[in-house]
């Protein structure tokens, strides 16, 4: 059977590039690592590492096995943190990962109501794409992923429960703007990686997008609007986190995306993880995300 605390050692390694500093990381010596590391070889008959200069660097086998090592060493700290939260949730720990505006816009509500309710309980925020999160989630480096999507496609290994619709929206100087309406005016989109669903709403309305400027900061696609300087679309909850004066929004009827939470494993959840999904739910309802707040009237 492997050693938990040789594969602590190994996923160290790995996470840090080094023996010396997983070692700090560890508050071990490095003979100590070396030795865990030997052992570990002992244990699965496999070379784990090999010297690259005055370095080492894992092999094939040890890179496979420090990233189980990884997942199993998440799951066993949260296996922990879960029985000593059992009674009452005195203490425990949840690990979040969700996008940005989520985590600007909504997350911190939840996070508020968990601290009055749960003070005991350790909230851990880390800022992930969709699909960076759920790959952490099945790794076991979070309990629960804020996610959003397009289509109806869920995966099929975690479990995923609808939070709200998010309503996307078409950002000019006039009101009452459509898509198709712009077809001839200069676009602001995401990289090419994140701007395939606006590129196929788009096409649903009957064009194909001149994009004349390219960024993924909300705040930079706004100020070219205000600008003058061309037309983009953004989801409501982007809108809450920062709306520049001068901009007009129109929301894009049929066009909008599924915000969800999601766990992994079989339920129940671990007592945190519920009382930090418990908050989200609440904060969702006390905040309606799916509902564009009015734009502050500017300086007179």
């Amino acid at each position: 059977m492997l050693d938990i605390l040789r594969l602590r050692v190994l996923a160290a390694i790995a996470a840090q590039g080094s023996v010396t500093k997983a070692a700090r990381q560890l508050n071990y010596s490095q003979p100590a690592v070396s030795h865990h590391v030997a052992r570990l070889e002992a244990e699965t008959g496999a070379r784990l590492v090999q010297r690259v200069g005055r370095g080492i660097r894992l092999t094939p086998e040890g890179e496979h096995l420090a990233r189980r090592a990884t997942e199993i060493i998440g799951r066993v700290d949260t296996a922990a943190a879960e029985l000593s939260a059992m009674v009452g949730l005195r203490t425990g720990r949840v690990r979040v990962a969700g996008f940005q505006s989520a985590l600007a816009a909504l997350v911190p509500h939840a996070a508020g109501t968990l601290r009055r309710e749960h003070p005991g309980i350790e909230l851990h925020l880390v800022e992930a794409h969709p699909r960076v999160a759920l790959d952490q989630l099945r790794a076991g480096q979070v309990d629960v992923a804020v996610v959003f999507r397009y289509g109806d496609t869920i995966p099929d290994d975690v479990r995923v429960a609808h939070l709200f619709d998010d309503p996307m929206y078409l950002l000019s100087l006039e009101p009452g703007q459509t898509l198709a309406g712009n077809r001839d005016s200069a676009w602001i989109a995401g990289c090419e990686n994140c701007r395939r669903e606006f590129v196929d709403a788009c096409g649903t309305a009957g064009f194909v997008p001149p994009i004349a400027y390219t960024s993924d900061d909300i705040i930079v696609q706004q100020a070219l609007v205000a600008a003058g300087m061309g037309v983009t679309t953004m989801p409501g909850l982007a809108l809450r986190t920062h709306r520049a004066p001068g901009i007009e929004a129109s929301v894009v009827p049929e066009f909008r995306r599924r915000v969800d939470l999601a766990t992994y494993g079989d339920p129940p959840d671990p007592p945190a993880t519920s009382a930090f999904v418990a908050a989200l739910r609440h904060a969702v309802q006390e905040t309606r995300p799916g509902e564009l707040t009015r734009q502050p009237a500017g300086p007179a």
